[in-house]
């Protein structure tokens, strides 16, 4: 996969980040050096830190676990969606629900309802509802697609969770660190970036630089996926060749006893019986 040059996070902004007054002193080792009033972000310590993100990535990938994406600023929800279905993982972009994570068989209800809607609406042999009911029925199903959409395949809490803005979706942070979940996040030079597990320092606010990390971690997730199906089909190959063998052993076993037995059978036919024997004059 090709990493991103300088040059081009420097066209995405990515190395911009807030006023002084905003900072937060935690980020002051990703910080190179301040321009107008306005901090500038290390690039080196950025690529350092996608990279390292990018790595654990890919080891949850390859291990069959899903990674939640979440976004619901303006600027990165187009991005994040279609970054998260290219790598077929779950994703959040519209809004936070409060307990998604920690109260999750209540999301599920709530999945299932939908299901249950597109099930109705797409049975043509449904005559019983009238056309209000029918328009009230599909209004439901679409706020509820906006909400849950991304994760209607999702059939079980996410071992990790990817967010764009810890400050803004501080409530999504605040979940997975309560059930463990292991944390990537961009983070800006007005975040903390302690409470994250893999901290990424960039700018989170130009839909330009989100995109540029988004789809270069999206790279280490799909390149961990192909990582997993190849080792599921050469499990399944050394599977089959060891049937195919074990099989040729049994069939090879079963002639064997077979021949035995025949031959058997045949020197018990050949030797005389002691009552064939004719007597003495």
């Amino acid at each position: 996969m090709a990493k991103p040059t300088y040059q081009e996070l420097l066209d995405a902004g990515v190395h911009f980040g807030h006023l002084k007054r905003k900072w937060n002193p935690k980020m002051s080792k990703y910080i190179f050096a301040m321009r107008k009033g306005i901090h500038i972000i290390d690039l080196n310590r950025t690529g350092e830190e996608m990279d390292r993100a990018g790595r654990a990535m890919k080891q949850l990938a390859r291990s069959g676990k899903k990674i939640l994406f979440v976004a619901t600023k303006k600027q990165a929800r187009d991005v994040v969606a279609t970054v998260a279905r290219e790598c077929n993982q779950p994703f959040v972009t519209d809004r936070w629900l409060g307990g998604m994570l920690t109260n999750w068989q209540t999301i599920r209800r709530s999945v299932r309802k939908m299901q249950s809607i597109d099930n109705m609406l797409s049975d043509k042999s449904l005559s019983s509802i009238t056309k209000k009911e029918r328009l009230m029925l599909t209004r439901e199903r679409e706020k509820l697609e906006r909400v849950l959409g991304g994760i209607s395949e999702l059939n079980r809490t996410p071992s990790a969770i990817f967010m764009v803005d810890i400050t803004h979706e501080h409530i999504a942070l605040a979940e997975s660190k309560k059930l463990g979940m292991r944390t990537f996040a961009m983070v800006d030079t007005n975040s903390d970036p302690t409470t994250v597990d893999f901290p990424i320092p960039a700018n989170d606010d130009a839909s330009k630089s989100i995109e540029i990390v988004c789809r270069y971690l999206s790279e280490f997730i799909k390149e961990g996926m192909s990582e997993r199906e190849t080792q599921k089909a050469e499990r399944e190959s050394a599977a089959a060749a060891e049937a195919a063998e074990a099989a040729a052993a049994k069939k090879a076993a079963a002639e064997a006893k077979a021949a035995a037995k025949a031959a058997a059978e045949a020197a018990k036919a050949e030797a005389p019986a002691a009552g064939d024997t004719p007597a003495a004059e």
